[in-house]
């Protein structure tokens, strides 16, 4: 009994847990936050950070000096030329040589300061840019969003009508018994029934399509459970219509993304001209270089006299032309002295400066500078440009909040206008006043004037976000 008791309520935990994590909703809050964790779009983009990083660290390499060592053994087999003797013989000799050499750059035309510079700011726009794309996904979440809401709240109205129609087949039933409404009108009626049936089918297709994109844009497979809160009201809760459309501009034009960005690749294209330029200056070079070698034939220790040969003729006595004798001697061979002792005896060293002046290279260096200044002046048009582009698009958003929230407040009013239409209908079709025509023309206004407030509702509400967004204010908090 223990045992079963144990395994219930080890099934009861996993069901527990199972039911609450298919009943998780979540809040746009949490929507965004998930959105740019798992982003593939936002991982891409961190990145291309990385690469930034990367390339300044290039940047900071050409400051310091190069070092380059080299090691080489070889073999020459063969006629070669004794080191001792001079002469040529058949053999084998074997070397063994190092080295070591050192390059720094002293002056450069300040090319490598300004591509330093330039590196920093490639850092800078690449951050810019990671922040552009979590604000662009947020905004694509935020309207996915909403987007579920409204399918949601579209749902619940056309199952609200379904219900209501049903409720009145069952009436008109009974009023064709009594005989207060003709047969056709319970035709009419079953009709429109039918009708409802497909608009609840299509709005839960629609709102499973729209649960689908959001959850892609998350990054989630399990589309099916995914649920979101339905707690959005239609309020401005930054109270961001009491702004004036220049008011959000002017501080829009301080904290946008995009100008930053634009503004960055403007100094970066300052500094392409800065590094192209600098190509038309001489540069100076210092080097400094090691070198040794080791060679493993036999070496002359000493020497021994002649005994075959003892002397021999080295010139005549001018006058008496008797015989000028010297001694001969035969070289002592041995084997070769040690390894480091020849790599000390034989090392070399070199050092110095190497100044090279641009005379003429094909006009590659003045070409090279005219391009970069053409991108100079692309950069300055698309900082204009972002410019006008901000101002357009924060006025006009400012207009299309003002007018969502005219056309929310207008549907709002024409739904209380047919919901006092629809009771009326409703009480004169009951007592046999009104045919099921009229009726269903009555009951089709109300259910438009529901799906106009639904749709005026979140419409106004991403408008808002829209504002927020150009004022500086997060979708969430940091």
């Amino acid at each position: 009994m223990e045992k079963r008791s144990f395994l219930s309520l080890i099934v009861m935990l996993v069901c527990n847990i199972t039911i609450q994590a298919q009943s998780k909703k979540w809040t746009l809050e949490e929507c965004v936050t998930y959105a740019i964790q798992n982003n593939i779009s936002i991982k891409q983009s961190e990145l291309d950070s990385k690469m930034a990083l990367i390339d300044k660290k290039s940047a900071v390499g050409r400051f310091l000096p190069s070092l380059n060592a080299s090691a080489s053994h070889s073999w020459n087999i063969g006629l070669n030329q004794d080191i001792t003797t001079g002469l040529l013989q058949n053999k084998t000799t074997q070397f063994t040589s190092a080295g070591a050499n050192v390059g720094i750059d002293i002056y450069s035309g300040l090319q490598n300061q300004n591509t330093l510079r330039k590196a920093n700011l490639s850092i800078v726009a690449a951050k810019y840019q990671l922040v552009k794309m979590k604000e662009d996904i947020a905004l694509n979440v935020a309207n996915a969003f909403l987007q579920v809401l409204f399918n949601k709240e579209n749902l619940k109205v056309q199952k609200e009508q379904l219900r209501i129609n049903e409720k009145q087949y069952a009436r008109s039933e009974e009023l064709v018994k009594a005989g207060s409404i003709p047969r056709g009108d319970l035709l009419d009626v079953k009709a429109t029934l039918a009708l409802n049936n497909q608009n609840v089918i299509t709005a839960e297709n629609s709102l499973l399509i729209s649960k689908l994109s959001l959850s892609h844009l998350l990054q989630l497979k399990d589309f099916e459970n995914f649920d979101v809160v339905d707690d959005t009201d239609v309020k401005d809760a930054n109270n961001i219509m009491a702004q004036t459309p220049s008011a959000i501009y002017e501080k829009a034009f301080e904290g946008r993304t995009e100008l930053k960005i634009a503004r960055t690749n403007l100094e970066i294209a300052e500094k392409n001209v800065a590094i192209a330029k600098g190509a038309f200056q001489p540069t100076l070079q210092g080097f400094y270089s090691f070198n040794s070698r080791v060679a493993y034939s036999d070496r002359v220790t000493g020497v021994i006299p002649n005994a075959s040969n003892p002397t021999s003729i080295v010139g005549f006595v001018e006058g008496t032309n008797q015989n000028v004798l010297s001694p001969n001697f035969t070289r002592v061979l041995g084997n070769p002295a040690p390894f480091f002792d020849q790599f000390n005896t034989n090392k070399g060293q070199s050092f110095g400066m190497q100044l090279s002046v641009p005379v003429f290279n094909g006009f590659s260096a003045r070409n090279n500078v005219e391009r970069s200044k053409v991108s100079l002046e692309r950069s300055k048009i698309a900082v204009e440009q972002q410019n006008l582009d901000l101002q357009r698009n924060v006025y006009t958003a400012f207009a299309d909040a003002k007018g969502a929230l005219n056309a929310y407040e207008s549907s709002v009013a024409a739904l209380e206008a047919r919901q006092g239409a629809y009771n009326y209908a409703t009480e004169k079709y009951s007592v046999g006043l009104m045919n099921s025509f009229d009726f269903n023309q009555s009951q089709t206004l109300l259910t438009n004037a529901q799906s106009e407030v639904l749709r005026t509702k979140y419409d106004y509400i991403f408008k808002i976000k829209i504002l927020e967004f150009y004022f500086g204010i997060p979708l969430i908090k940091n």
